[in-house]
C-alpha cells in the first residue's frame, strides 16, 4: 500500500546575485557637504554598499513544485483506488452473504462474534487476492471489453507486475491468517479455491471452453464450506448441499449477464455459451438451471432441518426466478435478461438471509 504520508513542501530558496560595487572614494571637498546635511537633518542615503539588494521576483521559478504538491495528493488517492479495484470488491460481497448463515447453521446459533469476523478478513483477503491476480491475466481481455475496458490494468493506472504482488500478498496473508486464527481446514479450503480460481479458471476454462462459467462456478461457491469448517472443524452434508445451491445459481446469473454484453465477449474472445452457440440455447440453460436451483434449495429444507421462514422464502423466491427465466426463454431475443440478472442478486441475498433468520428465530 502507499505511503500516504505528504511530505512537507519544499520551497526552493531563491538565489541572490552578487552585485559588483564600484570603489566609491569620497573626495575630500565633499566630506563638509556630507555633514552640514547631517546637521540641518536632511536624511543621508545609505552607500550603495549598504542598501539591500532585492532581485525581481519570479513567480515562475516556484510554480511546478507548487503544483506538483498539490496534484500528489490526488495522485496517491488515484493510485489506492486502484488498488483496492483490483480486488473487486463489488464480488466479495458474495463472501459476506454465503459464509456467515453456513456459520449460523453449523453452530445452531450466532457463533462467536470475532470468528466470525476472523473467517470473513480471512475469506476476502483470499478473494481479493484471487480477483487481482485474475487481473493481471485477464488485461488483454478488460482492454478489448467496454464494461472492463476502465479497470487499472487497462488504462495503465497500475503495473501489471502490482496486482500479481498484490494478489500473492493477499494469498499468503489469508492463509496464515485463517490457519492462526480459525483453522486449518478452513484456511486449506480458502487457498485451494483461490487456486482453483486463478490456475484452472482464469488461465484455462475461461479461454477454452463454453461450459466456463459453470466450472468455475465451483471456485465462488466455496465461502460456505470455509465458513461451516471454520465451526465445526468439517465438511458436513448441509455445507455440501449449500455448495451446490451457490453452485447450480451461479450459470443462470452469469448467463443472463452474457446475453446483454455478447459483443463484448464476442470481441474478446472468450467463449460463453452465447457467443458459441447463440442466444436460443442460452436461455434454455437458464431456464434449466433455475428450475434443478429450486429443486436444490427445498430438498435442502429436510436435510438441514429447516423451518417455516427459509421454505417460505426458498418457494416464493425460487417460484420467482422460474418465472423469470422462463419469461426470458420465451421473449424476444435477450429480452428480460438484465432483470434477471438483478434479480438472482437479490434472490441470493433474500435465500441465504432466510436460512440466518430461521436458525436464529425458530433454530
Amino acid at each position: 500500500m502507499p505511503d500516504l504520508d505528504v511530505p512537507e513542501r519544499n520551497v526552493p530558496e531563491r538565489n541572490v546575485p552578487d552585485l559588483d560595487v564600484p570603489d566609491l572614494n569620497v573626495p575630500e571637498s565633499n566630506v563638509s557637504k556630507v555633514q552640514s546635511a547631517e546637521t540641518r537633518g536632511a536624511p543621508t542615503p545609505a552607500p550603495p554598499s549598504e542598501q539591500p539588494a532585492t532581485p525581481p521576483e519570479h513567480p515562475a521559478a516556484a510554480g511546478p513544485d507548487e503544483t506538483a504538491d498539490e496534484t500528489r495528493p490526488t495522485v496517491l488517492r488515484a493510485r489506492l483506488r486502484a488498488y483496492v479495484a483490483l480486488t473487486k470488491p463489488n464480488i466479495v460481497w458474495l463472501l459476506l452473504i454465503t459464509t456467515v448463515p453456513a456459520m449460523v447453521l453449523a453452530a445452531g446459533g450466532w457463533p462467536s462474534t470475532w470468528l466470525v469476523l476472523a473467517t470473513l478478513i480471512g475469506g476476502m483477503l483470499a478473494a481479493g487476492g484471487a480477483n487481482s491476480i485474475n487481473q493481471f491475466a485477464d488485461r488483454d481481455i478488460d482492454g478489448r471489453m467496454e464494461r472492463t475496458k476502465l479497470r487499472p490494468l487497462p488504462t495503465g493506472t497500475l503495473p501489471p507486475a502490482h496486482a500479481v504482488l498484490l494478489g500473492i500478498a493477499l494469498g499468503v496473508a489469508a492463509a496464515f491468517w485463517l490457519a492462526l486464527t480459525v483453522n486449518l481446514l478452513s484456511a486449506a479450503l480458502a487457498v485451494g479455491a483461490m487456486l482453483f480460481y486463478v490456475g484452472l479458471y482464469t488461465y484455462y476454462w475461461k479461454r477454452t471452453t463454453v461450459q466456463n462459467i459453470v466450472l468455475g462456478g465451483a471456485a465462488g461457491a466455496a465461502p460456505p464450506l470455509i465458513g461451516w469448517a471454520a465451526v465445526t472443524g468439517d465438511v458436513g452434508i448441509e455445507a455440501i448441499f449449500l455448495f451446490l445451491i451457490v453452485f447450480y445459481w451461479t450459470p443462470p446469473h452469469f448467463w443472463a449477464l452474457s446475453l446483454v454484453l455478447v459483443d463484448d465477449y464476442r470481441a474478446a474472445g472468450v467463449p460463453m455459451l452465447p457467443v458459441v452457440r447463440g442466444t436460443a440455447a442460452t436461455k434454455q440453460q437458464i431456464l434449466l438451471y433455475s428450475v434443478m436451483l429450486l429443486a436444490l434449495t427445498l430438498v435442502f429444507a429436510p436435510v438441514a432441518g429447516m423451518g417455516a421462514i427459509y421454505v417460505v422464502t426458498a418457494v416464493i423466491s425460487g417460484g420467482g426466478f422460474v418465472w423469470m427465466a422462463s419469461r426470458l426463454y420465451r421473449a424476444p431475443e435477450a429480452e428480460g435478461a438484465m432483470p434477471l440478472f438483478h434479480y438472482s442478486l437479490l434472490y441470493l441475498t433474500l435465500l441465504f438471509g432466510s436460512m440466518l433468520v430461521d436458525e436464529l428465530v425458530l433454530g
